[in-house]
């Protein structure tokens, strides 16, 4: 069956997963494979003063005992920050060296010290339990503000106060936004935390390594949103090899939001165990390993002011964040509290806005990427405060949000952060919305409430989403006898991008998309890419559509060669090269293998059929919509019940409309989760992670 853009097809991956058929990186088995054991620091704060390995070398299993020591000295680096980025004064960020084992020190509960490789993990695990380290505690902090305060506990020698940088969106200066307050009938202030949270992927981390000496090449599998965004930076950064001497091949992914993303120690110490050991090396994290050694989210401190005109209309916005860090500056730490912010003006004709932002380092574990990274973050700001400000003003939610929206005659639209929107009707979003949630019955539902003793109260936001953007992505369509193979660079972990690629090759090239195969994760198959930051399928799908016009171009050349009729004669529909009125006809398969055939190639033509696209995208798209929440809480236990939840979105065009409601649906309970369940907490004394389960 033909699944074309715009149909609700059910994924295709599905089926194969929850029967047990896939394949992730744990069910890989290789032959003579040992097992890896991580040990971690207990405290979040020390020198190591000695660590003593012998009496785990001499356990039974025991094959490899490493150190931080043992790890320099073989020359490896440290795991890098891949986001280059400049203070307000000029200066570039700080690095905060992060090697795969700690050297000298540890900086939060979790560090990896040592490696211990063994037969079996068992054998791994009891003799870490023997190995002797003399930690000498220091001071930890866990706070961004108690960090920056005077006598705060340094966590590096070069880094003053623990700032790693200082950055303001304008480098500095506040001019415009200053004349904008100066005029400001009234200013809104907030201060409010975006609290940190622990990923929790459904699959934790892992790695295998595999080494063959003939060649000198080594083999990883595990888990990532892009095998080759984390196999260079991993050989060339951390290895010290060449790239081209690591192949990484991911297999099923079980979730990663963000957290898979990027290079972690781990990888780098099961691949390089292996090549010592000229044996395959598996590492498998569990539960409570990842709370201590994934990168988590978010961690914001805030205070944001908010200037408008004696009618409520905005003029201007100050934000300035503390944004916790964790230990080290993690591969994508710096990006996301910083470049995101440009979103902060949201769907509000605002005329100056300043920003500044500083990244601190704490006793905690690594901030990085985790679900929007750094666009929920933005708009939860900025909703907050247009709420304040609604309260102050004495307007409705929707009143003050009418007034400020830009205007459909407005677009394209650059903000005051240089966003460059390109459409949007937020007025008529939002008050479908409303309709939907039936808003202005509420005083009904809110009275009903209270004769049960019960509080209801409603709330809405609103928000924009960049789509799209960033690097180039690349695709391949190539003909394998009677079927298509789609070759990609960026990452299935849960997305549905499976399903997506191959419906858009059905309506392409008008072939069932039970023909089509979709080839990913493997550096040495597949074309450079991320699955990430909502461009995946904006980028690599628009790659894939045009890699099928060459497709149709070509073909139809030599179709109509075959049929010995004109090109302009030739029509393309459902996977089939007619000349309308005759029937003459070729499907693209009998096309395509003649492509391969010299002697039915019109001259000068190149063999084949198959075709790779390089997409640069042009500009980025901003998807838009708006939420209305309504809750009924118990107000002797605080229980919250969620009563309805409303959601109008402008995505334009979808591809799938059933996977789209199913990625909200997500967005939506992970927002819940992170609202009124999840919050990673640390012991500001201790530094020891206190919600670790």
């Amino acid at each position: 069956m033909k699944f074309g853009i715009g149909q609700p097809m059910r994924r295709h991956e599905d089926l194969r997963l929850i029967t047990g058929r896939g394949r992730y990186t744990d069910d890989i088995i290789l032959p003579r494979m040992t097992h890896a054991f991580v040990l971690r620091a207990p405290v979040a704060h020390a020198h190591i003063k000695r660590i003593d390995v012998a009496a785990a070398l001499r356990m039974p299993g025991v094959l490899f005992v490493s150190t931080g020591e043992d790890v320099r000295a073989d020359g490896l680096g440290d795991v890098p920050c891949m986001v280059p980025l400049v203070n307000r004064d000029g200066t570039p960020r700080h690095d905060t060296p992060r090697p795969v084992l700690a050297l000298g020190k540890v900086r939060h509960v979790g560090q990896p010290v040592a490696l211990v490789v063994a037969k079996t993990l068992t054998a791994a695990r009891d003799a870490a339990e023997a190995i002797d380290v003399e930690y000498e505690p220091l001071p930890a902090i866990t706070e961004a503000k108690d960090a920056i305060s005077p006598g705060a506990p340094q966590l590096f020698d070069h880094i003053p106060s623990n700032i790693v940088f200082d950055w303001d969106n304008d480098m500095g200066d506040g001019k415009a936004t200053d004349a904008a307050f100066s005029r400001a009938a009234r200013v809104v202030t907030l201060e409010l935390v975006n609290n940190r949270v622990v990923v929790n992927s459904m699959e934790p981390r892992n790695a295998i390594a595999d080494f063959d000496p003939a060649s000198g090449r080594s083999t990883l599998y595990t888990a990532t949103q892009g095998p080759h965004f984390v196999r260079d930076p991993l050989a060339e950064a951390v290895l010290k090899i060449p790239k081209e001497m690591l192949r990484l091949i991911t297999p099923n992914v079980g979730g990663a939001f963000g957290m898979k993303a990027f290079v972690y120690p781990e990888q780098a110490l099961v691949v390089w165990a292996s090549r010592k050991l000229v044996r395959p090396v598996k590492w498998q994290e569990d539960r409570s390993e990842g709370f201590v050694s994934d990168n988590q989210g978010r961690d914001h401190s805030t205070r944001a002011e908010l200037a408008l005109d004696a009618n409520g209309r905005f003029l201007g916005l100050r934000v300035s964040i503390l944004a916790n860090l964790g230990a080290y500056l993690s591969p994508f730490g710096c990006f996301v509290p910083t470049r995101s912010t440009d979103l902060v003006s949201g769907l509000y004709s605002i005329e100056a806005i300043h920003i500044n932002v500083k990244g601190v380092c704490t006793n905690t574990v690594p901030v990085c990427a985790y679900r929007g990274a750094g666009r929920p973050e933005a708009a939860y700001l900025l909703e907050r405060l247009v709420d304040a400000a609604a309260r102050e003003l004495g307007m409705s939610p929707d009143a003050i949000r009418r007034i400020n929206f830009v205007p459909p005659s407005a677009m394209p639209y650059t903000s005051a952060t240089k966003l460059l929107l390109d459409s949007g009707e937020f007025e008529e979003v939002m008050d479908r919305c409303m309709a939907a949630a039936e808003w202005s019955s509420f005083p009904e539902r809110r009275a009903r409430s209270e004769l049960n003793d019960k509080l209801r109260g409603i709330g809405m936001a609103t928000y924009t989403e960049r789509c799209g953007g960033g690097f180039p992505e690349t695709a391949s369509i190539e003909f394998k006898d009677e079927r298509i193979e789609l070759v990609m660079g960026n990452q299935e972990y849960g997305t549905g991008l499976v399903t997506s690629y191959k419906q858009l090759v059905s309506d392409r090239l008008g072939v069932d998309s039970d023909r089509v195969d979709v080839i990913m994760g493997d550096t040495d198959r597949t074309p450079s890419g991320l699955s990430g930051g909502s461009r995946a399928l904006a980028v690599a799908g628009v790659a894939l559509y045009e890699a099928g016009r060459t497709i149709i171009g070509k073909g139809t050349q030599l179709a109509a060669h075959l049929l010995e009729v004109s090109a302009q004669d030739v029509r393309f529909a459902d996977g089939v090269f007619s000349v309308p009125g005759t029937d003459l006809r070729l499907d693209i398969f009998a096309v395509a293998k003649a492509a391969h055939d010299p002697a039915k190639l019109p001259a000068g033509m190149e063999p084949g059929l198959d075709t790779t696209h390089h997409r640069v995208p042009p500009a980025q798209t901003f998807p838009n919509g708006c939420h209305i929440v309504e809750v009924e809480i118990e107000p002797d236990t605080g229980v919250v019940a969620i009563e309805r939840y409303t959601v109008v979105d402008d995505f334009g065009r979808t591809i799938n409309p059933l996977l789209l409601e199913g990625q909200v649906h997500g967005g939506i309970v992970q927002g819940i989760g992170q609202a009124l369940l999840e919050h990673t907490i640390y012991d500001t004394d201790s530094g020891q992670l206190l919600s670790g389960s």
